[in-house]
């Protein structure tokens, strides 16, 4: 059973930047499929951005395109989300997500709930003045 645990939400002003991290205690997140959601009240649960497990590519929907990244940073088994340029709209609880599916570590990540097994907590993040 995997353990995923995020931080690195806060408030911040329009334009600021966070950095949240993913960690996963006792385990090595270099052998899953990650990648990172966002739910608001009234809302569904949006994909963010996501790493693949085969060759560690990336992907980010509209949401994250431009100003957010994430990557894998193996040597601290963790998988960070760097989100620049934030806006009130950003405002939400994150979530980070891994799956260790075959059919899902084999593939280019994708956005589905869904294909995600393991999902940790969430930390909120609020762009506010």
């Amino acid at each position: 059973q995997l353990a995923l645990v995020e931080s690195g939400g806060g408030l911040v002003q329009p334009g600021g930047s966070l950095r949240l991290s993913c960690a996963a205690p006792g385990s090595s997140l270099e052998q899953y499929a990650v990648a990172w959601f966002r739910k608001t009240p009234g809302k569904y649960r949006e994909g963010v951005s996501c790493v693949n497990f085969a060759d560690s590519g990336t992907r980010s929907t509209d949401i994250g395109k431009g100003r957010f990244a994430i990557s894998r940073d193996n040597a601290n088994n963790t998988v960070w989300l760097q989100m620049d340029n934030l806006d009130p709209e950003d405002t939400a609880v994150y979530y980070c997500a891994a799956s260790e599916r075959p059919w899902i570590l084999f593939r280019v990540c994708e956005f589905q709930a869904n294909d995600y097994e393991y999902w940790g907590q969430g930390t909120q993040v609020t762009i506010s003045t």
